[in-house]
């Protein structure tokens, strides 16, 4: 809803104002077409040239995500925490070797297959059973802390690779200014071309060179800049699923208390998202 907005605020305040002081939108409709084909056209072929095909499909489809959102919601987070619970409770009433069939073959767990759309996601599920896998490996003679680290490193190589995409869009924002003035220049270039004509024609010449340049800062500045913005804090919010896990994991790990548990895991959620102490608690009351 917000992005919409936006978008629209930016059309009528910049278009507007521009109507309002007795601008010709002819003109800039004449020309936008083909500066916009000049302008996004090598601003997405510097982009494959300066990224990877998975990388730049990530920045194209992350323009998708600044509309849609996080897709995390607050019965995602709460159905994460019962999640990793039950797995936890499995290992606490029948072993750590119990947890195997589990973490082995997690399509085909009962307790993955009670959080659906938790257990689509590879990151999610590959978040939680690689730590466990190495608990069933070291038969749950493994370190805490050791845990924890080797957690937040994958956790932060992660958070890295997810931070591309929105760095190539912030890369792409950078380059239309100045491909603005490439296409500019091209309709310079072919004004000179018309020097004989009559200052009507040249005019009308001059004006639609012109709006090459309006169109890469506008581009720039009103789309592609802030979706890089949006982009990161999209990622960065989907991020706090992780985090949960890892609290979970660690925290099991070091025999703390449940609700110190619970504590931890939601203390990584942000407030709009976070479920309450006792809904957790009584969603993993018998797990």
């Amino acid at each position: 809803m917000f992005f919409f907005v936006g978008v629209a605020l930016v059309f009528i305040t910049v278009f507007g104002g521009y109507i309002a002081a007795g601008g010709k939108m002819a003109p800039i409709i004449k020309a936008a077409p083909i500066e916009f084909v000049i302008i996004m056209g090598s601003a997405i072929g510097a982009s494959l040239v300066g990224n990877s095909f998975p990388i730049f499909k990530a920045a194209m489809g992350g323009i998708g995500k600044c509309i849609s959102g996080p897709k995390w919601k607050p019965e995602d987070y709460l159905g994460l925490i019962v999640l990793v619970g039950k797995l936890q409770g499995v290992m606490k009433k029948e072993g750590v070797v119990a947890l195997e069939a589990h973490v082995e073959n997690p399509d085909s767990s009962p307790i993955f297959g009670e959080f659906p759309k938790l257990a689509k996601d590879h990151s999610v599920v590959q978040m939680i059973c690689d730590p466990l896998r190495l608990m069933i490996i070291t038969q749950g003679n493994l370190d805490a802390e050791v845990l924890e680290e080797v957690m937040n490193t994958a956790i932060k190589q992660h958070h890295h690779d997810e931070l591309r995409a929105p760095a190539a869009l912030d890369k792409i924002a950078g380059s239309l200014p100045a491909l603005g003035i490439v296409a500019c220049v091209l309709g310079v270039v072919k004004t000179m071309g018309a020097i004989d004509q009559p200052p009507p024609v040249l005019g009308a010449l001059i004006g639609s060179a012109l709006v090459g340049t309006m169109l890469g800062v506008f581009l720039s500045y009103g789309f592609f800049d802030p979706f890089a913005a949006r982009l990161t804090q999209v990622i960065d919010e989907e991020g706090q699923v992780y985090r949960v896990i890892q609290k979970m994991i660690v925290s099991n790990l070091k025999g703390e208390p449940q609700p110190v548990t619970i504590e931890a895991a939601r203390s990584c959620i942000s407030h709009h998202n976070q479920p309450s102490f006792s809904e957790v608690f009584d969603s993993l009351r018998g797990a």
